[in-house]
This record gives structure tokens, sequence and C-alpha cells, in this order.
């Protein structure tokens, strides 16, 4: 019999039989749909995660392992147990490798936001994501010796606006008894969301940080720019990226000062590491629901066999051969599970395109087109081989129907 004309007869049946197939289309379309979104969100998750931060070519900060100074500075999880001394950043500012460094100073906070002491260099140069710059959506870098820049979120849920008046606290906890109430700092800037750690800080001056843990009078931006006894630590950027590894084991075997030197991409690829268990979970998840999907596909083309031992009994009279009606089965379950697919892929990409800039600003992944993954591209091939499989079953069942 000619595959037309099985074609034919296989879209003439699923026809009639329309309200059971389509909901097996259904089931299959949110099984493909919560697989290849599981994947797309795994794949851009990481690679979003993997450049929190960007264009820094190494973080420097006191002797302690990758992980935890990573959490510390970049994810503001924890406290630095020691600082770095301002010597040993000015010796690394002036290393004829570095292009440029962003000091960092941590220990303060306001209404349980860190605060973040560091130098306008930090608006400028530091990056995230694919190499996207920080954005002021309203105002401008430090000015003045008591001026603060908000992350979005800080500004958001404390309603803070230019000019707004605020007092930092000592230390981390939720409650302080030691504020800096003699020296209020005014808002100038606020900056634009990210869906990073950028988002939840208070960012000020290093020069008004350590003006306000002074034991002296009140300091005011005439006076000349102060310098910190310490800092916590300091991003560096490189003149070539040929030099990273020869300028982080020269820090790391320093003897004046014991100091950590990491790779910001490969520190983080290490904390992904830790989630693993999490992504497994999902993705084990997403294909008991395929194959529940399947076997509902099995279930229908089983259930459909006694309805159609007539139809079949025909075919048969008709000259057709037990492999014929195999092949006839097995086109139909290939067909309901193309429909399947091509409705899920098709709803993973709308909500991908709907939904990219509102995850980009809330979360900080980029779920663009551009993240598709070889993965997102073969998982159909495997709905197809289920299906073929699954079909197998209700085919055989057929062909002994019909003896």
């Amino acid at each position: 019999m000619p595959i037309s004309m099985l074609l034919n007869i296989a879209r003439q049946s699923l026809l009639y039989r329309r309200g059971s197939m389509g909901l097996t289309v259904a089931a299959i379309a949110v099984s493909v749909f919560t697989l290849l979104g599981i994947e797309h969100v795994r794949h851009a998750a990481t690679q979003s995660f993997n450049s929190t931060i960007s264009g820094v070519d190494l973080i420097v900060g006191p002797r302690t392992s990758d992980i935890n100074l990573l959490l510390t500075t970049v994810f503001r999880i924890g406290s630095p147990s020691q600082n770095m001394s301002w010597r040993s950043y000015q010796q690394l500012k002036d290393h004829q490798s570095v292009a440029w460094t962003i000091p960092i100073s941590l220990g303060d906070s306001h209404r349980s936001f860190r605060v973040v002491g560091t130098e306008s260099q930090f608006f400028k140069q530091f990056q995230y994501a694919q190499s996207r710059p920080l954005i002021f959506t309203q105002g401008h870098t430090f000015s003045d010796l008591y001026d603060v820049v908000l992350g979005a979120q800080v500004a958001q849920e404390l309603n803070y606006k230019l000019n707004d008046k605020l007092v930092l606290t000592h230390g981390l906890a939720a409650i302080s008894f030691h504020k800096h109430d003699a020296y209020p700092f005014r808002v100038v800037g606020i900056l634009a969301a990210t869906g990073t750690p950028v988002d939840n800080a208070i960012y000020v001056s290093l020069a008004g940080l350590d003006a306000i843990h002074q034991p002296t009078t009140h300091h005011n931006s005439e006076q000349s720019p102060l310098e910190p006894a310490s800092i916590s630590a300091v991003m560096i950027g490189l003149t070539s990226k040929l030099a990273t590894f020869k300028v982080q084991r020269e820090i790391n075997a320093a003897t004046s000062e014991p100091l950590t030197a990491i790779l910001p991409g490969v520190a983080l690829s290490q904390l992904w590491q830790m989630s693993r268990g999490l992504e497994n979970t999902l993705h084990l998840m997403a294909r008991l629901m395929l194959c529940a999907s399947l076997l509902g596909l099995a279930a229908m083309l089983l259930a459909s066999m006694r309805e159609r031992r007539y139809e079949l009994a025909v075919m048969r009279s008709l000259g057709a051969s037990s492999g014929t009606i195999f092949i006839l089965i097995e086109i139909e379950s290939l067909c309901v599970s193309l429909l399947g697919i091509l409705l899920g892929s098709l709803s993973v990409l709308a909500v991908i395109t709907a939904a990219h800039d509102w995850v980009m600003v809330n979360y900080g992944v980029d779920i663009g087109l551009t993240t598709v993954s070889l993965h997102y591209l073969v998982t159909p091939f495997y709905v197809l081989f289920g299906a073929m499989l699954t079909g197998v079953v209700p085919a055989f069942y057929g062909c002994l129907k019909v003896r």
C-alpha cells in the first residue's frame, strides 16, 4: 500500500478520534514544554550565573578559599575574616600589568542591606551578563563625601528617591545600636535593575565610609581625601588576558602579605557545581512527565483498537498485510507525537520571547534565543524515538486482533 494512502488513512483515523487525540497531543506538548523549558532555563541560568561578574580578570583579597572570597565580594554573603592593607592595594594598582582596579570595602549595612565602599571606577568598569555595563536610571555617581548610590532593589523596597537622607549602621545585624547618626548620606544615584547582587547593595565612596569611622570631627568634601587603612578586596582588570595566570601566581606567592587571587569565572563554575543535585532532580521530573505522556499515547492507541477492529479487518480483506497495519499504527503514533512536539516547542519559543525582558530585569537570567543549546535541538528526536517504542505495543496488538 502506498505511503501516501497510509498517511491519508492515519489522518482520517486521528480526526475521527480527535477528542482523545487532542488530549494526548496536549499531554505530550506539556511534557515537551517542560523538558525544553527546564533545559533552556538551566542552560541560560548557567551562562548568566557564570557571568554574574563580567570583564573582571582577578579578584584579590586576604588569604582565604576561592569560594569564600567570591561569596564575600560578589554576592555579599558572609563577612571577610580579615582585610588586606591599603599598601598592598596600592602595589597592585601600580602593577605594570594592571589596567584598572575597583577597591571593595565591606562591614556596614542599612536596614539589612549591605553597604559597599568603593570608588566611581566601579560604575564604569563593573559589568555583568554578556559585558553589560551598569546604568543609572536616576542621578549620577559620587560627587561629594557623603553621597550614596542605591541598587535597584534597595530603592524599590525602601522607597528611596534622589536627595533622600539615610544613616548607615555598623555591622550586618538587622537591628544595630551603633548608628552613624552624625554622618547622614544623601542619595545621588539609583542604578537600573540587573538581576544580580548589585541590586541589593548600597554604594558609598571609600573616603565617606572611612570618614564615619574616624574618631574625629565631622569631615566634609573640602578636606583632603581620606585613605583607609585597609579594604576587604579589590577587583582587577589586566592590560592583557595572557598575563592573568602570571599575575595570579605572583599575588598568591607574595610574601609581604598573604593574599588570594582568584579567577571569577572559575570560582563561579565551582560554586554552580554545588547545585547539580537540584538540576538532576528537575531533569528527572521532566523525563518522568514525558514518559507518562508517551504511556498515555500508547493507552489511547490501545483503547482505540477495539473500536477499530472492524476497520482493520476490512483493510486486511482488501489485501493489507500485518506489516501494513503495524506501519499504520506507528504512523499515527508519530503524527500525534509530532503535533505535541510542535505545539510544545512553539509554546517555549513564545514564552521566551514574551518573558525575556521581565526575567532579565527580575532574575538577571538572559533566556534569549541566543542561549539555545544543542540539547534543545536533540530533544525532539528523543521524543519521536520514545513515541516509536511506545507505539510498538498497540501496533502488535492491532496486528494480532485482525488475524
